[in-house]
């Protein structure tokens, strides 16, 4: 993987660059970038798989740099790298797949460029577009604050929500995270790939695999990679979610 740096600090890149050189698998573009504009030009002439990218800087800022990267039919992956946590949500509309909050951690780093490993840079201009920002259906990831910074979940990864009390868990292949989303929004936004089975939780309906009635006549609903856990359904979805695997 070859990431390119873009930072207006010299110590901030040199930094970085170790981090990145520590890595397996992973190679430091040279020469690095200060600025919008230089990252750009270099972006063109190195064609990096990864983009470490500051935001605040002089000329071009990160920000407009990703969205200028989101006009392109094959932009490198975007990691922001900044000393400031009030840009998440900007980061993601233009399409990034990772927001580290200085100082990196090698760990945070880590993850974050595993993870940009996994979509293709087709999908890389819908990540994380929620309806009301002009996209044009659903979000294909999910973005979750957690001690590791910004995590973003593929959608065909997330097995259910869970909703308790204010927050929102959200179960996924890799483990869990909470969100602070309704779980109705989240029902509005993907209705067509969960099924609600509780008044507090969606399912997804490809993972589905059967549903069993236990002696004391409550039922369970087992998931595709949750073999030895079960959900409970209520009486008052039953009858749907039953009508639900008739078409699976």
């Amino acid at each position: 993987m070859n990431v390119l740096i873009v930072d207006d600090e010299p110590l901030a890149r040199e930094r970085l660059a170790r981090m990145v050189a520590e890595l397996e698998g992973c190679r430091v573009l040279e020469p690095s970038a200060s600025n919008g504009e230089e990252a750009l030009a270099l972006i063109d002439s190195l064609k990096p798989d990864v983009v470490l990218l500051d935001i605040r800087m002089p000329g071009l800022d990160g920000l407009q740099v990703a969205a200028k990267l989101c006009e392109r039919d094959a932009p490198p992956a975007v990691i922001f790298c900044t000393a400031h946590d009030e840009f998440a949500l900007e980061a993601f509309q233009v399409s990034a797949v990772g927001y580290l909050v200085k100082p990196v951690r090698p760990e945070a780093l880590r993850e974050a460029l595993k993870k940009a490993e996994r979509p293709n840079r087709v999908q890389l201009a819908a990540l994380t577009k929620p309806p009301t920002t002009g996209g044009s259906g659903p979000r294909s990831h999910i973005s979750a604050r957690t001690r590791k910074g910004i995590e973003l979940i593929p959608l065909d990864q997330v097995m259910f929500f869970i909703a308790d009390h204010k927050y929102v868990t959200l179960r996924h292949e890799g483990g869990e995270v909470l969100l602070d989303e309704p779980l109705k929004a989240l029902e509005d936004e993907f209705g067509e790939r969960f099924v609600r089975i509780h008044r507090n939780a969606l399912v997804s309906r490809e993972r589905i695999e059967r549903l069993q009635r236990t002696p004391l006549g409550h039922f369970q609903l087992f998931l595709r990679g949750m073999e030895t856990e079960a959900l409970t359904v209520s009486r008052r979805h039953v009858a749907g979610v039953r009508k639900l695997m008739h078409h699976l």
